[in-house]
């Protein structure tokens, strides 16, 4: 396993597409339980293409599975400082494969709740919507609250996500419940939540 470069080029979307199937295929085939997540999971249910790398949850307790079998199907992994994920390299796209999720593990329950789809003609589960927009509250915090990695999934997806639990689950996360008020504010999400309207309204 190398180091970390100090700089990659990042490769256009054909080029992280096709990272995308490769490493789906390379678990699938390994018999890693996973699930597509973060901007390509929001493509793959509905949103735009996003213009960075490519993200796959595993459990952490199968990360160490994950690694080999992802090396074994000669893809280059790599590890970085951080230890929430591991780094995949295929003909210099970069995929991530997170354990941890805002400092969550990820568990079975998680990616039992994966639906099952055809991604780019390659079968694999892809993260639920809602588990995926907690995913984008929860890593919202005083220094990295760009709600422009929340709003364009937010409003694509609106009608697949459980708002309440959103809600719920975020809730500790003060940067998460005023993104939440401001997407209820703007017709994202719904206004009314757990049956009880805002105040003033």
């Amino acid at each position: 396993m190398s180091e970390i470069p100090a700089a990659e080029h990042p490769p256009d979307g054909a080029g992280r597409r096709e990272a995308l199937k490769r490493v789906a295929v390379a678990l699938r085939t390994g018999g890693v339980g996973f699930a597509l997540a973060g901007g390509y999971a929001g493509w793959a249910l509905g949103g735009p293409e996003p213009e960075n790398d490519v993200d796959f949850v595993v459990a952490e307790a199968e990360a160490g599975r994950a690694e080999e079998v992802l090396a074994d199907a000669g893809l280059d992994v790599r590890q970085p400082p951080e230890d929430w994920l591991f780094k995949v390299y295929s003909d210099g796209a970069q995929v991530d494969i997170l354990f941890r999720l805002a400092g969550i593990p990820v568990d079975e329950a998680l990616l039992a709740r994966a639906g099952e789809q055809e991604v780019l003609s390659v079968k694999m589960p892809v993260v639920d919507a809602t588990d995926l927009i907690i995913g984008k509250l929860a890593a919202l915090n005083e220094h990295a609250c760009d709600l422009s990695k929340v709003l364009p999934t937010a409003r694509a997806l609106r009608e697949k996500i459980d708002w309440s639990r959103a809600e719920d689950e975020t809730d500790w996360n003060d940067i998460a419940v005023a993104c939440l008020f401001l997407l209820r504010r703007i017709g994202v999400a719904p206004r009314a939540e757990h049956g009880v309207e805002p105040a003033g309204h």
